[in-house]
């Protein structure tokens, strides 16, 4: 029996990973599938986050891949990509939680934290032991963070004090550390600090009633007078530009997220038409049926095919701003259009959960706009491939 998906028509599984990556996507696999996909819809429908999964993903080598001090294995960046499309496959909420520990909290300490840093917090995360969390978007701030950041540091002797507000911040709510950006009311530049969520003056609140990503822990954050030592301050953060570093890196990861969204709900659909009967035969008999499959096929062997080339780029050291940005741009557009094709398989039965189509479809609008806009990205690509900065 094959053990490749029905959506990776093109069996990159076999040419694009090691044996040794394999045999860990596989097992991540059958633990998604036995423990994951059971609960996915019930967790979705209640916004509950199943804490249950935290260790289990650990022992799978979930969190820290990337880093010297935690990583499992020597594995690729194109290996650490099919995890995240794995995950957003079944669960896109739990492959946004593993993306927010692993990817932004843990790559923020990763890439501008100390040695001691470094040490103190990534081997406990990627145990599972702490979670982490990410905290750069503001209510009145998104796309323009690096200029429009609003959030104060002012330093004190030894002492850091943070004032301000952030917002959709994912894992707030339960993350034992949170990685909050800042500007220094003294140089103008953006900095980052490791505040804990026991400290004074830090209160998040959870976003309600949300219609994607149900599942994730989306909090509204207050910093009042919240006090944090030196020794917490990153101590590679100095600008924005180490923080559009930390994104360049997880930008890459949200295409493959995009990517395994579309997956898991062309899979859904196709099992559906091959199960459906409607006028004596099954609807997959059909050629509109078999279109909408078809084209869905299409664009998610597209998009495949550039998040593998855009995480060997970033192997080879080659990886531009504008690489991750374009991956990230046309793979999300193509999961949009999926989802609606595979959810316009299904009829009325895709817009309830059950059949496994409704929520990747809302899932989607989540991840179409996190990671940076699909405007926004269209620029970054577009100054690129022309020398000229087209930014309002």
């Amino acid at each position: 029996m094959t053990d490749l998906l029905p959506s990776d028509f093109y069996a990159f599984q076999d040419d694009a990973l090691t044996a040794r990556e394999k045999q860990a996507v596989l097992a991540l696999r059958e633990y998604l599938e036995t423990s994951v996909r059971p609960i996915a819809d019930a967790c979705w429908v209640r916004a509950e986050f199943p804490a249950e999964v935290v260790k289990p993903l650990a022992e799978l080598g979930c969190y820290g891949a990337a880093w010297p001090e935690t990583r499992r294995f020597e594995s690729s960046a194109v290996h650490r990509g099919w995890v995240a499309m794995e995950l957003s496959r079944v669960d896109a909420s739990i492959a946004t939680f593993v993306g927010v520990t692993n990817g932004l909290a843990m790559g923020s300490i990763a890439v501008t934290g100390s040695p001691e840093q470094r040490e103190r917090w990534l081997p406990p995360m990627a145990r599972g032991e702490l979670v982490g969390a990410f905290g750069l978007t503001e209510p009145g701030s998104g796309s323009d963070a690096a200029r429009g950041l609003t959030t104060t540091a002012r330093r004190e002797g030894g002492t850091w004090v943070l004032d301000g507000a952030k917002r959709w911040i994912g894992n707030a709510t339960f993350a034992d550390v949170v990685v909050v950006w800042a500007r220094d009311v003294a140089d103008d530049q953006v900095k980052g600090f490791l505040v804990t969520r026991d400290t004074p003056g830090f209160t998040a609140t959870r976003i309600e009633d949300k219609i994607a990503l149900r599942t994730v822990q989306n909090a509204d954050v207050v910093l009042d007078g919240v006090r944090v030592p030196e020794e917490r301050r990153l101590a590679g953060a100095r600008s924005f530009k180490d923080t559009a570093t930390v994104l360049r890196l997880t930008r890459a990861e949200v295409a493959w997220q995009a990517v395994g969204v579309a997956m898991g709900a062309y899979e859904a659909a196709l099992a559906y038409a091959k199960r459906r009967e409607q006028f004596g035969r099954p609807i997959a008999a059909r050629q509109l049926v078999q279109d909408l499959l078809v084209r869905s096929l299409g664009d998610i062997t597209a998009s495949l095919a550039m998040c593998v080339q855009v995480s060997r780029l970033l192997d080879a050291g080659r990886q531009h701003d504008a690489h991750s940005a374009l991956a990230k741009a046309y793979t999300t557009t193509r999961m949009r259009e999926t989802v609606a094709r595979c959810r316009e398989v299904l009829g009325g039965n895709g817009i309830v959960p059950e059949h496994g189509v409704a929520r990747h479809f809302a899932d989607a609008e989540a991840i179409y706009s996190y990671e940076g806009t699909r405007e926004m990205n269209t620029l970054i690509v577009g100054r690129a491939v022309t020398g000229h900065a087209a930014f309002a």
